[in-house]
């Protein structure tokens, strides 16, 4: 059997690796090419070398973008994992119709963020109406209207990954725990929490990457309003994050800024992924 797989192993990965590169080695290559040219379509491109980095981090637009991002992406968060652990400690003890609660909580996460978007829209600009304001007049309403809209999609799909990881703890522990006479926040703390810390290292990734690269819900929900007039006449949309902000770079005149900003954000993502998972997978337990 192993001599069979072995033999046919290249053909069974060929087309995926095939359309991989396809589909995403040959245009991220493309794509890290571009942002050191100044250029309106791929085939009138002309290298100008880090021009269009130097206009990067000296956009205030940016730079503002990238730490309302990390800000939304910290407190979303916190907020996801720490609920979806509660709601997913509690389903685990066996209460009745956990099964419903279950798939009720995760049906928010199978619709799309641009009609979530326009849904919870509607839900805060009908209660902020009576206060005479709306969702894209003050920054703050914007700020917790993303947060609750993103807690609201995402908390069911991180409590099913919290349950899988729950119901894996061996029992012969939480039996030893009882019967030494440890507490039930003793047992969590404990037991609990350093054996799910695989299923902690996955939900905390999910959550740290989709809060970075959020974009749908964000353009339907504010598209980055209200806006901010600066000293020096330029306008910060303070509700932009980062992939709104390089998608409205992309002006008709030249994509070269908005590609470096795209790279700029991979790379920055990429260092945050991994230095949470390095951190986390070493507090990993082996069971």
């Amino acid at each position: 059997m192993e001599k069979a797989i072995k033999r046919y192993f290249p053909i069974f990965v060929l087309p995926t690796m095939i359309a991989f590169t396809l589909g995403f080695i040959i245009p991220f290559v493309e794509g890290v090419y571009l942002s050191f040219c100044k250029f309106t379509t791929v085939n009138d491109a002309k290298f100008i070398g880090f021009a269009n980095y130097a206009k990067v981090f000296a956009d205030e637009t940016f730079v503002h973008a990238f730490w309302y991002t990390a800000l939304f992406a910290l407190v979303s968060l916190l907020i996801i994992n720490v609920l979806a652990f509660a709601v997913a400690y509690v389903l685990t003890k066996g209460i009745k119709g956990s099964n419903i609660f279950r798939t009720v909580f995760f049906m928010p996460n199978l619709i799309g963020g641009i009609v979530l978007g326009y849904i919870w829209l509607m839900i805060f600009d009908g209660i902020l109406s009576n206060f005479d304001t709306a969702v894209v007049l003050e920054t703050k309403y914007g700020f917790w209207g993303l947060i609750i809209l993103m807690c609201w999609q995402q908390i069911g799909y991180m409590m099913i990954i919290y349950i899988a990881g729950l119901q894996a703890i061996p029992e012969d522990m939480l039996e030893a725990a009882k019967i030494d006479g440890a507490s039930s926040w003793k047992t969590l703390w404990n037991i609990t929490i350093p054996n799910i810390m695989p299923s902690i290292t996955i939900c905390t990734f999910l959550s740290l990457t989709n809060g970075f690269k959020l974009y749908d819900q964000n353009l339907a929900l504010t598209g980055g309003s209200p806006f901010k007039t600066l000293a020096d006449g330029n306008v910060i949309k303070t509700t932009e994050m980062l992939a709104l902000n390089i998608v409205n770079s992309n002006t008709s005149n030249s994509k070269g800024p908005g590609q470096a900003k795209a790279v700029v954000f991979f790379v920055l993502v990429a260092i945050i992924s991994i230095a949470q998972l390095v951190a986390t997978r070493k507090k990993e337990v082996d069971q």
